[in-house]
């Protein structure tokens, strides 16, 4: 099992922590997972959310200062560790989110929800820091990379490859193609790497996303091809997770079948806990709750009031409030049986790696 290169940044194990976005993965669980060897990822998307910057009328202002706080968090733990930012390109302040990253010293950028066709013009200023887009096909990695070459001369750094049969939160791919059975998940990273050979004579690091859980998860995709896994939910029944205690146990309590699948007011499918599907509409319609952030470029609730306001069901989550929030999870959330640490998880993956190089 060997180390993971991503740009000019190697990390000692496979592994990027996902992001987990409205302060689930904050700079707690990015640094700890940085410190243990493996790439920690602060999510931005609504890092303002109960955060003491944001004073309800503030968001934007809030939102970048709220993600350099976290960043400058995650390097207290890990000083010289691999810590970045996932990014969705759907964010009304993507742009100000990736200075605030570059301004904050994050080394890899891993954007998702969307395609960041700017990222290279974005991040000309720090080139030593590593792009990374989120895609589910192989048209997704070549139409980013055709635009990057041409447009920057610039290629991914490496490129993750989200499966949206087992993924968590928001999905790339339309509501009515997941669970088909005909998505093939490790099809696309072993052609999404030739691709990269054939086109362009570069091995890209190509990350595979979703269902990742143990170390027979973490073996089989390596062995499938993948330079490394992704892994966010795993993560989540940790001491470590940002996210309060009663987020931690919904993972703990729920059953397989309590995970499903939602629409966002993004336009985007995504997956959850769905219990609480109702509660969620019915909370923000009871309340009267408007938008307030803007948060999304385009987003069903701001333009219509349909559906819910995500950020909002998606903080009082993170704050604990599991009956009318929103929790997202992967297919696997049902499998964590207690909250650990993230040194065991590391342990419990890499065990033998560790022993090697202790020899």
């Amino acid at each position: 099992m060997q180390s993971l290169r991503i740009g000019e940044y190697t990390v000692a194990y496979p592994l990027i922590q996902g992001g987990m976005g409205v302060r689930i993965s904050g700079g707690s669980l990015a640094g700890h997972v940085a410190r243990c060897g493996g790439v920690g990822l602060v999510a931005a998307a609504g890092i303002a959310m109960n955060s003491p910057l944001y004073k309800g009328n503030n968001y934007m202002q809030a939102d970048p200062a709220a993600l350099k706080e976290e960043l400058r968090k995650a390097y207290e733990i890990a000083p010289n560790g691999v810590i970045g930012v996932n990014l969705m390109v759907a964010l009304s302040d993507f742009e100000a989110l990736v200075a605030a990253s570059l301004e904050g010293g994050a080394k890899v950028i891993v954007c998702g929800a969307g395609l960041p066709m700017t990222l290279p013009e974005l991040t000309a200023s720090a080139p030593q820091v590593a792009i990374v887009p989120i895609v589910s096909s192989v048209r997704a990695a070549q139409l980013i990379a055709k635009k990057w070459w041409k447009g920057y001369g610039r290629l991914p750094d490496a490129v993750v490859v989200e499966d949206p049969d087992t993924a968590g939160g928001h999905l790339g791919e339309k509501l009515e193609n997941i669970g088909t059975g005909d998505y093939d998940h490790y099809g696309t990273i072993r052609g999404i790497k030739e691709f990269f050979v054939v086109e362009y004579g570069k091995e890209v690091p190509v990350i595979a996303a979703g269902g990742i859980w143990d170390r027979e998860d973490l073996l089989h995709a390596l062995a499938q091809g993948a330079d490394g896994v992704q892994m966010a939910s795993r993560f989540v029944a940790t001491e470590e997770c940002d996210a309060d205690e009663n987020f931690k146990r919904a993972y703990i309590d729920c059953r397989k079948e309590d995970i499903g699948l939602i629409m966002s007011p993004a336009g985007l499918p995504g997956r959850a806990i769905v219990l609480n599907r109702d509660d969620i509409v019915a909370h923000d319609r009871t309340h009267g709750i408007a938008c307030s952030t803007g948060c999304l470029k385009k987003c069903t609730y701001k333009e219509s009031g349909e559906r819910f306001c995500i950020v909002r069901a998606l903080d009082r989550a993170q704050r604990g409030d599991v009956e009318t929030g929103l929790v997202f999870c992967g297919t696997n959330a049902w499998k964590a049986d207690r909250i650990g640490t993230v040194r065991e998880i590391f342990d419990e993956l890499f065990a033998e790696k560790e022993a090697e190089m202790a020899a």
